[in-house]
């Protein structure tokens, strides 16, 4: 029975779990990278942020740089590639008998806090929540973010027909709920943007409202009734 608060010795399963010493410096290395990155991209604005730039703020050279992101571009969408892995493992973990829709909005409920504690690992959860905005104002990120919000809605479209034995070739409702949950999320993330509470509550808070008005929204008549 292993004794809370202490380490295991040399040789074990635990010990061999661990990170070396060179690999703890190589994630070390590359969350420098990374923050530094994002501080440069939310203050100078990113189009006017270099490579150059980003390694002098981490005090290591281009080349380093390129070890570990491809371009700026990696770098920005770094984090939320991780936080899209954490929500798709979500949705492949949801009961079966969840229907779609159900099963991606309580994905996204349970990864809220385990997405959150993965990107502070990184980065001040602030920082990422800051670089949204950064995102919205910024025509070549917001490309970007829209083409990989495609790729990722995709992905989960697959997800979706695996779950529910479709096949997503024949049946276009897969596509369809997941481009309607995305929607969703575009819209809240531009209008949580656009406001002064930037915090991750806010965001939360205004997805949950907005999910709200799907079934209502489209299942209902949108005509006018005369009073």
């Amino acid at each position: 029975m292993k004794v809370a608060g202490t380490s295991a010795p040399p040789g074990t399963a635990a010990a061999a779990s661990r990170p070396g010493l060179r690999e703890l410096k190589k994630q070390r290395t590359r969350d420098l990278l990374l923050r530094s990155a994002l501080e440069l991209f939310t203050q100078r604005g990113y189009e006017e942020t270099t490579v150059d730039d980003i390694a002098e703020a981490a005090e290591v050279s281009q080349r380093t740089f390129f070890r570990y992101f491809a371009s700026k571009e990696d770098a920005a969408f770094f984090v939320s590639r991780l936080a899209e892995s954490r929500f798709v493992e979500a949705v492949h973990a949801r009961p079966p008998e969840e229907a779609p829709l159900d099963a991606l909005r309580r994905a996204l409920g349970e990864s809220w806090s385990t997405i959150g504690e993965a990107v502070e690992q990184l980065i001040p959860l602030e920082l990422h929540m800051r670089f949204y905005r950064v995102i919205e104002s910024t025509p070549a990120l917001l490309a970007a973010h829209l083409r990989r919000a495609t790729e990722l809605e995709e992905e989960i479209a697959r997800v979706v027909a695996a779950r529910e034995g479709l096949d997503l070739d024949a049946d276009p409702r897969p596509r369809v709920v997941v481009a309607v949950f995305g929607a969703v999320m575009r819209v809240t993330e531009r209008i949580w943007s656009a406001r002064d509470d930037a915090g991750l509550a806010a965001l939360r808070d205004l997805t949950a409202a907005y999910l709200d008005q799907v079934t209502p929204a489209l299942a209902g008549s949108w005509r006018r009734t005369e009073t």
